[in-house]
């Protein structure tokens, strides 16, 4: 059992199947640098996908590999070859990778890929339960396992979750089309902690959530009524000295050590005094705009002919997908942009492209970065790039241009770059003049400040920050203001219930015993609940009282043939069992006439808004309407009520709704009614909202008083939600 275990699609290992065995060798990426510190520690464990078909082992294969895999504290979630061509191949990369990074076009929505997507989500589930420490700490990777956050939480609450997505979140309008889009986000939002690349992704995460799941959004805050998550930004970085120190081991290579490719780079550099290298690198994929990066080469040659033998655009394309028919598109697209522009420029001693379609090893890319006069890295979406902090890693003389998309994540730290609209050409174009005639000191002054942000905040600095507050949510969790219902507190309610010789019982009805509607008419008791209530006011010496904000009407339609007593208005009303409703307070209503209009031209101009009218107040309810437009409908209301509204009233930010109503009555002012009647030894106090923070604050040292779902209060306790009262209702009932 393990308490700290980092989860992604693929292990930090590239497993090969040799004749007779298998070759284990590390990652030499981003991720796996990163979380190596925290990946070391003994009781820590990565788990994921070795890259291997278990339908293509022997089950001699899988021990040999498991043995090798614990000996490097990895573990493995098998998947067969027809799970790798449903999932990995599946939901993942043909629909959300294009949806994410806007290529709606590209999007395929098919139900057997969703679902080949939910049950290896549950395979990786079920392998960290069965490895996961009581109150472990569980880190998850990526876009192929946004659900596992979800599963986790609901078979273990005891673990603490963090979430990072390494790609762009979409825009709401983009968001929205996933036919799966609120599953997504309910798995995202199982974690305690949801990291982004930038603020930007940060922003429409949020702006999604509020308004597909319609949750409460406090800043950076996800109420969920039972918990809050945590939404932040953690830009990643790289292994800063890994790249500084090799680019300054291969300036001091002698002749003979340098490697074919930096021999040819270099004669290239002494053709000519004004000869440029301009580099682009990228795997081969549509989002990382090639096609328009080879456009502005051409048109830069078209505009600044003087350029012409003297400018050379080094290309590397790494092959990703090369299966997938829009990769086999992409492919033959580029070659044939590459072949007609070198056929239209090229001379006996020049070509104006150098097209490499491979993988490169690590010191051949640091010849490129280093050698390379200008980085051209211009993709139309990306959620970070790394390959932009690397190439300022090696100017170790300070020099070169780095032109940079500003469709990038990478763009929102390096922005001393020469940043860039991908789908601007003639801008494009114009960069790369720009960067040719930088002076050398404004190059060295941009570069400096990048390199100095780079080398603080690295790959370790990321992932060690994301960890941090992922320990301090940790903490959050079982340190709470106010105490959970669980089996120990559950038992000491039932047993002074039991044992009390008078009883009471005083509930708030919305968010406490029923859910909230979009329609407060909708939002009924069920008959369970109302045979409940019926059965605990039957108790001897037992008194029960419903304290709502709804009106008359309501409460005595669904619980006038009850023996409780009931409370309408916040109190403004009250009826007994089989008695007339009392007005608790003389009635002076002339000030609606004034608020009313206010709320009825709020209500027109906020589409989805409605007003309620009870005897003693107004309501102004905004649950439907678009979440952003309502924040800021609400401050606005506030303003113009706060500046009319008289000592007499008072102004109630409830539960999606503003309220007006009178100051000197509220729940408070009924619970010291009901307190005054009779002397109580047992009583028991549960309500959901602002307004019945004014009941906690009147009651008893010794009472029991609940919060249902997890928000600021003045209770002792708190419930998940409504279900969970109703489940205590039903304990007290037993013996």
């Amino acid at each position: 059992m393990r308490k700290n275990i980092i989860v992604s699609n693929r292990l930090p290992v590239n497993v090969t199947k040799l004749e007779n065995s298998f070759l284990f060798q590390s990652s030499s990426g981003g991720l796996a640098t990163g979380l190596k510190s925290i990946h070391q520690k003994s009781d820590s464990l990565w788990i994921g996908w070795s890259g291997l078909s278990s339908s293509e082992l022997s089950t001699q294969n899988k021990l040999e590999i498991k043995e090798s895999l614990e000996k490097l504290n990895l573990d493995e979630v098998e998947l067969t070859k027809k799970e790798i061509d449903e999932f990995y191949y599946g939901l993942p990369n043909k629909c959300i990778w294009p949806l994410f990074h806007y290529f709606i076009e590209f999007a395929k929505f098919d139900e057997d890929d969703w679902e080949s997507y939910v049950e290896v989500n549950k395979k990786f589930c079920n392998k960290i339960i069965e490895k996961a420490a009581p109150d472990a700490t569980i880190w998850v990777h990526d876009y192929q396992l946004l659900l596992l956050p979800k599963m986790l939480k609901e078979s273990r609450p005891d673990l603490t979750i963090g979430f990072f997505l390494h790609i762009p979140f979409p825009s709401f309008e983009i968001f929205r089309i996933f036919p799966w889009r609120n599953d997504l986000l309910e798995g995202m939002l199982g974690a305690d902690l949801i990291g982004f690349h930038t603020f930007d992704y940060q922003r429409h995460f949020l702006s999604s959530v509020k308004r597909i799941l319609r949750y409460d959004v406090d800043f950076n805050r996800v109420n969920l009524g039972s918990r809050e998550v945590v939404v932040n930004t953690f830009p990643m970085g790289i292994d800063y000295n890994k790249f500084n120190n090799a680019a300054k081991l291969h300036k001091q290579q002698k002749k003979s050590q340098q490697s074919e490719l930096k021999i040819q780079l270099n004669l290239h550099k002494k053709s000519s005094d004004q000869s440029k290298l301009i580099l682009s690198i990228d795997r081969l994929d549509y989002t990382k705009g090639v096609i328009n990066r080879i456009k502005a080469f051409e048109l830069f040659l078209d505009k600044y002919p003087q350029y012409l033998e003297k400018v050379r655009l080094v290309m590397l394309s790494v092959p990703s997908r090369s299966d997938v028919p829009e990769y086999k598109r992409l492919k033959k697209e580029t070659d044939e942009f590459v072949g007609r522009i070198n056929g239209k420029f090229a001379t006996v001693n020049w070509t104006p492209i150098w097209y490499y379609y491979r993988h490169m090893d690590f010191d051949d890319l640091i010849d490129l970065y280093m050698i390379s006069d200008i980085a051209m890295i211009t993709p139309v979406r990306d959620g970070m790039n790394l390959v932009a902090k690397e190439f300022i890693a090696t100017r170790i003389e300070s020099d070169g241009v780095l032109i940079l998309s500003e469709m990038a994540g990478a763009s929102k730290e390096l922005f001393e770059a020469i940043t860039v609209n991908p789908f601007d050409l003639d801008a494009m174009a114009d960069s790369i003049l720009k960067a040719i005639k930088m002076p050398k000191d404004e190059q060295s002054r941009r570069n400096q400040t990048m390199q100095k942000r780079l080398s603080r905040y690295t790959v370790k600095y990321w992932a060690n920050a994301f960890f941090k507050a992922l320990n301090n949510k940790s903490k959050e969790i079982k340190e709470p203001s106010t105490i959970k219902i669980k089996n120990g507190v559950m038992k000491d309610i039932q047993n002074k219930f039991h044992k009390a010789k008078r009883k009471l019982l005083l509930l708030d009805y919305d968010g406490t015993l029923v859910s909230f509607h979009h329609k407060p008419e909708a939002a009924v008791p069920k008959n369970e609940t109302l045979e409940i209530l019926k059965s605990i006011s039957k108790i001897d010496n037992t008194s029960v009282a419903i304290i709502s904000g709804r009106d008359k009407t309501f409460l005595e339609k669904w619980f006038s043939n009850l023996d409780i007593t009931l409370f309408a208005e916040h109190g403004h009303f009250q009826k007994r069992f089989n008695k007339k409703w009392i007005e608790k307070t003389q009635r002076d209503n002339d000030w609606k006439k004034n608020f009313i209009p206010i709320f009825q031209d709020f209500t027109d101009r906020t589409p989805g808004t409605f007003i309620e009218e009870k005897s003693n107040c107004i309501v102004w309810h905004y649950r439907k309407t678009d979440p952003e437009l309502a924040n800021d409908r609400v401050v606005e209301l506030k303003t113009v009520v706060n500046s009319l509204i008289s000592e007499n009233l008072i102004m109630m930010d409830g539960d999606k709704a503003i309220e007006i109503t009178n100051v000197n009555i509220n729940k408070g002012s009924a619970v010291n009614y009901m307190l005054s009647e009779k002397e109580y030894d047992f009583i028991l106090c549960a309500g959901d909202d602002i307004s019945d923070e004014n009941m906690f604050i009147n009651l008893p040292e010794k009472a029991f008083s609940i919060k249902v779902g997890r928000k600021a209060t003045k209770a002792k306790y708190f419930l998940e939600g409504p279900s969970d009262m109703i489940n205590l209702l039903k304990k007290l009932l037993e013996v």
